[in-house]
C-alpha cells in the first residue's frame, strides 16, 4: 500500500504541476519540443528522490533546481537530441497578453548563453532570490548579480535593436 500511495502523490504532483513546469523550461530552451523533454526529464529525476521531497518539503523547489542544471549540463554536453513522437504536444495559451511583447522577449532572451538565460529565469520568472538562485546553480551570489546584470543588459540591448527594427518598417 505505501509505494501505491507514493505512486499516487507524483502521479498528482506531475499532473498538477507539469504545465508550469513546461512554460519554464521553455524559456529556457526556446523551444516547446525541447521544453517537453526537459520538463519529463525533470520529472523523471524527481520520481527517483520522490520519498526525500515528500518528508523535506521543497519538491516546487527541487523541480526548478533539476530542470536548471540538466537544461545547463545538456546544453554543456551538446546531448540535446531529438526523439520521434506519435502525437504532438498542446501549446499552453496563457501566457501575459501583448504577443508582439511577448515573442520579441522570448526571441531576445533565446539569444543570450544559456547561463544568463537560466539566471534570469529563476530570478525573475521563478522569482527566486540572488541566493535561492546562486545554490540551484552552484554559483557564488556574486556570480548570480553580475549575471543577472549583464544579461539584462544584453536583454534590454537585444529587444531595443529589435524595436527598432520594428519601427523602421
Amino acid at each position: 500500500m505505501r509505494e501505491a500511495t507514493r505512486e499516487r502523490e507524483f502521479r498528482e504532483y506531475a499532473e498538477a504541476r507539469q504545465a508550469q513546469l513546461r512554460r519554464s523550461a521553455y524559456l529556457l530552451c526556446g523551444d516547446w519540443y525541447e521544453a517537453q523533454d526537459l520538463t519529463q526529464t525533470t520529472l523523471m529525476k524527481m520520481y527517483t528522490a520522490w520519498g526525500r521531497l515528500r518528508r523535506d518539503g521543497s519538491v516546487d523547489a527541487y523541480a526548478r533546481v533539476v530542470m536548471t542544471r540538466t537544461y545547463i549540463d545538456q546544453h554543456r554536453k551538446g546531448r540535446w537530441r531529438e526523439e520521434p513522437v506519435d502525437e504532438l504536444p498542446q501549446h499552453p495559451c496563457d501566457e501575459p497578453s501583448s504577443p508582439d511583447l511577448r515573442l520579441t522577449l522570448r526571441a531576445a532572451l533565446l539569444r543570450l548563453p544559456p547561463r544568463y538565460r537560466a539566471v534570469l529565469v529563476l530570478r525573475f520568472w521563478e522569482d527566486w532570490s540572488v541566493e535561492q538562485t546562486a545554490e540551484a546553480l552552484r554559483i557564488s551570489t556574486g556570480t548570480v548579480k553580475s549575471q543577472s546584470a549583464r544579461g539584462l543588459n544584453r536583454l534590454r540591448e537585444l529587444v531595443g535593436e529589435h524595436m527598432w527594427e520594428l519601427s523602421e518598417r
